[in-house]
């Protein structure tokens, strides 16, 4: 019986698994911005210069190139972009005409180098691939939604048969996947058809092995009329939600700070992140919230609940940093390594109180601030569960099972993603109806979350932190698990939360690279990112269903993960010989 058996800790539930083609890491070619984060960017401003300048397609090429120009100046992005943002910028002023037509009055065209060319089994006839559903590459996933949906689906190339099948009357819509080149040559035959067609350029004009962004296929094949969400501009809301945390606006919200402690925990509460939690509280709220007030007649609410929100937050990192030893978070001193555990620990109970202060007066009806204590209140107890798991295991540590570590991440991680998701469904009158999809989906988002958090570590000091206190880590986890030979002894060490003499930042990349984990890791991220979207199957508000697709591809969107090929591990060993030099 192996030590992760005889933990009490229970075993989480793996989702399904996805292709490992989906977390191929090839870079964009020179003509496409390289990074995720600069393609999103793009997207969003040329979202945002639609929603201020209405457009009516199809536009010629000039009003497509200005619009482009003006999104890359707003990204920040070079000119030598221009014919990605064209095809972009197109894309979009079709988007509500797409969402008008019925899914199976559409055609999904994807090309057939998006399959894994040397493993792919499937043969060709005369209208293309005849994908064997092997789970290799992305083609399946996208032909089984489509299809489920209604969609006629395509893997070729050519405008000619796809012309012939528009020109039946059965195809009032095409939604692709193409090469730049590809699209260059077609734009003008999609055009003079003027339906609506949406392209998402592939990252590689070479046609092997080729990569695409994924949720924005995602995006496009789900479109419909009766989904609102289109129209938000979710990079707006996470703005004017981050303006919410300025001093002064705290306190328009929170009152003046009385005291000391009041005026460290708005100082506290004031620091850096992303504010991805009260985010979601807005947007689920922006959803639901009726049409017959601008602000559904709970706008303030929202704005105290996501305070709220955030309150617990930050509480559960300070009371987590004194339990754990962090000193810095943020790149800056955490509250107990600035001021010392007893102001922490004071500030930390005083955000917590701070947080139930602000649903009691949120000016919500009665009923529903009881619904809203009761779920923050059950957000608390989980994550201290999960905290309290974690605490049991440092006091007397083992190597645990990946699957133990991934049942902490639930525990601890998922609770705040929740109660964000359901204030913010409560505050628009719709909590009881949403309660059970929303809860499934922030249990897969925040355990991708953590494990987003891990993948990271490996990109910074691999997991050893020396000065703070062990913790589980699933990349180590199924390192260990996977070791074989010297390595074996000192992953086991350093999962079970022990110090090892030879571990080294590099020579743990290395060892984490050889059994795989880095890999595996990405995949499992991947899988609970796909079984977040799968959660909201039982949804029927195609407004709500549509905002939180979108939300996952924005809170994972900024994690680029490099793998540990030869070149990255060169880098990596001359930041680690750089540190010990100066250390």
């Amino acid at each position: 019986m192996s030590t992760a058996d005889r933990s009490p800790i229970a075993l989480a539930i793996l989702p399904p698994p996805v292709p490992p083609a989906v977390v191929r890491a090839r870079p964009p070619q020179a003509s496409i911005p390289q990074t995720k984060v600069e393609r999103d960017a793009l997207l969003n401003a040329i979202r945002r210069g639609m929603l201020h300048e209405k457009a009516v397609p199809p536009l010629g090429m000039e009003e497509l190139r200005r619009r482009a120009a003006a999104a890359l100046t707003e990204a920040g992005l070079a000119e030598s972009y221009l014919d990605y943002a064209v095809v972009i910028a197109n894309n979009e002023s079709w988007r509500d005409a797409l969402a008008a037509v019925p899914f199976d009055r559409r055609l999904l065209l994807m090309p057939k180098c998006l399959r894994v060319e040397s493993r792919c089994p499937a043969p060709f006839d005369e209208f293309g691939l005849l994908c064997k559903q092997c789970g290799l590459c992305s083609i399946q996933d996208f032909q089984v939604e489509a299809e489920r949906l209604g969609y006629a689906v395509l893997v070729a190339e050519g405008s000619a048969l796809v012309m012939a099948m528009v020109q039946t009357g059965k195809i009032e819509a095409i939604v692709g996947v193409s090469c730049m080149p590809v699209l260059e040559k077609t734009f003008p035959h999609v055009q003079s058809a003027a339906i609506p067609a949406v392209a998402v350029p592939l990252l590689q004009d070479d046609c092997i092995d080729t990569t695409v962004d994924i949720d924005w296929v995602w995006d496009y094949i789900h479109l419909e009329a009766a989904d609102r969400s289109r129209r938000l501009d979710l990079g707006g809301l996470h703005d004017a939600v981050k303006a919410w945390f300025e001093p002064a606006t705290l306190d328009e919200v929170m009152g003046p700070p009385v005291g000391h402690a009041e005026e460290v925990a708005r100082q506290w509460l004031a620091v850096g992140g992303r504010r991805w939690r009260p985010f979601l509280a807005a947007a689920v709220f922006e959803a639901l919230r009726p049409d017959a007030s601008p602000d559904g007649g709970s706008g303030e609410a929202i704005r105290r609940a996501a305070v709220a929100v955030e309150c617990f937050h930050k509480a559960s990192l300070v009371h987590d940093d004194i339990e754990d030893g962090d000193l810095e978070r943020y790149g800056e001193p955490t509250l107990c390594g600035a001021q010392g555990v007893p102001v922490a620990l004071n500030v930390g109970d005083l955000l917590i109180g701070e947080g139930y202060r602000l649903l009691a007066d949120s000016g919500l009806d009665a009923a529903r601030v009881q619904a809203a204590v009761r779920e923050a209140a059950a957000s608390q107890r989980l994550l201290c569960q999960g905290q309290g798991a974690e605490l049991s295991w440092s006091r007397s540590p083992v190597q645990l099972a990946s699957r133990q570590v991934l049942e902490i991440f639930r525990l601890k991680t998922a609770p705040a993603f929740d109660v964000a998701l359901q204030l913010g469904a409560i505050c628009a009158g719709r909590g009881p109806e949403v309660a059970d999809v929303l809860r499934a989906y922030s249990e897969a988002v925040g355990i991708a979350y953590q494990i987003k958090d891990d993948v990271e570590d490996l990109q910074d000091d691999a997991g050893l932190a020396r000065q703070a206190e062990a913790r589980p880590s699933v990349v180590l986890a199924l390192a260990a698990e996977k070791a074989r030979g010297d390595d074996r002894e000192m992953l086991a060490a350093i999962a079970g939360g022990r110090r090892h003499e030879a571990a080294t930042p590099a020579r743990l990349r290395e060892a984490i690279r050889a059994t795989k984990a880095d890999e595996r890791a990405a995949l499992l991220l991947e899988g609970y990112k796909e079984q977040a979207v799968r959660a909201l199957e039982g949804l029927t508000d195609p407004t709500l269903k549509g905002l939180l697709r979108r939300v996952v591809s924005r809170i994972f969107n900024d994690l680029q993960f490099e793998g540990y090929c030869r070149e990255q591990e060169a880098v990596a060993r001359q930041r680690d010989d750089t540190a010990t030099a100066t250390a």
